[in-house]
């Protein structure tokens, strides 16, 4: 009776076992129909730039792909790269500087997909103000939200405008980005995306022009990218694959049905970040030309820009060494 008793208790253990789901891709759990299980770690609260991934989840694009991917929230910013690179996630929405930042610093991640391949990370300065191109800031604040990347973009953009980035006053705001624009704190701002701050501040009556670094000295980076450890892309590179083929077809399809696809992502907004639907819809209108390269899949990295980024930061000493570009990125 033990014995059979024993049997039956191991069965269940072996059963409990197969339905249990991992971090890196093992079978998904009961109701999930034997699906892959899949993490996906947002950059940010659900906005426009991840319409694209609740489309395809909701049209059953990573179900035919054999996926059941869930979507994570970061707890703070450093999160999503550092739980990817110990496989605690099988990937994560990060930004093309940072990737080449955790690999200076020894973390193993990589980037298998530029998903936006342009800053969205703009100057922002009063419309109306004496403010016309970067070598004006000098004698001027730039308020920043702690980043040393922050404070190297206008350095680079002031210095190849003829103006010196020493008479420049850089201010850490914190996240008070758009109050401190509106209660005049500061005199411009760094650390804005065009299609998040800029369209808040337009609708609150204080319109801001945008100077692109691209224009001034930065070489054009990849604002978003999908990252994994290298330990799974070298392991699963079929996985990613799928991914890849599903979320294609999610932004393909808000490509061609922006509306549906706003209104998908609506219904998935955080309650404690509730979404403007005015504010994201023009936030759509600017992403998806900016998500696409003609002649070219989606998701698709140039080494080039990777070379570019990689020799920016380090003249700029954000990285205490270059990085290798070939090492940061693989295309599937």
């Amino acid at each position: 009776m033990k014995k059979s008793l024993l049997i039956l208790f191991g069965i269940f253990v072996l059963i409990l076992g197969g339905c249990s789901s991992g971090p890196n891709g093992s079978a998904s759990g009961k109701g999930s129909d034997h699906l892959q299980k899949i993490t996906l770690m947002l950059d940010w609260y659900p906005n426009a730039v991840h319409s694209f991934l609740y489309t395809a989840e909701q049209k059953g694009y990573f179900k035919e792909q054999g996926l059941d991917v869930e979507f994570k929230m970061p707890a703070n910013t450093n999160d999503p790269l550092k739980m990817t690179a110990s496989n605690q996630i099988d990937m994560a929405l990060s930004y093309q500087p940072e990737i080449l930042m955790a690999r200076s610093e020894g973390i193993p991640v990589q980037s298998f997909a530029a998903i936006v391949r342009h800053p969205l990370n703009q100057l922002m300065v009063p419309k109306n103000g004496n403010i016309h191109s970067p070598k004006d800031l000098e004698g001027k604040s730039v308020g920043y939200p702690s980043s040393p990347l922050d404070e190297a973009l206008v350095r680079t953009m002031v210095k190849a405008d003829g103006g010196n980035p020493d008479k420049v006053m850089m201010t850490d705001i914190g996240f008070n980005l758009i109050p401190s624009m509106v209660t005049n704190k500061i005199d411009s701002l760094m650390g804005g995306f065009i299609n998040h701050e800029k369209l808040l501040l337009d609708k609150e009556h204080h319109p801001v022009r945008t100077l692109d670094p691209t224009k001034y000295g930065v070489p054009d980076y990849y604002e978003l990218v999908l990252a994994a450890s290298e330990r799974s892309l070298k392991e699963k590179p079929q996985v990613y694959k799928k991914v890849m083929a599903a979320m294609t077809k999610g932004q393909q399809y808000v490509e061609k049905h922006p509306e549906e696809g706003l209104s998908i992502l609506m219904n998935h907004e955080e309650e404690s970040s509730p979404l403007d639907k005015e504010v994201e819809t023009k936030s759509l209108k600017i992403l998806l030309p900016l998500m696409e390269e003609k002649g070219k899949p989606f998701g698709y990295q140039e080494e080039e820009t990777w070379n570019n980024v990689s020799q920016w930061l380090y003249d700029n000493k954000i990285t205490k060494n270059k990085v290798d570009a070939k090492s940061a990125f693989r295309n599937l």
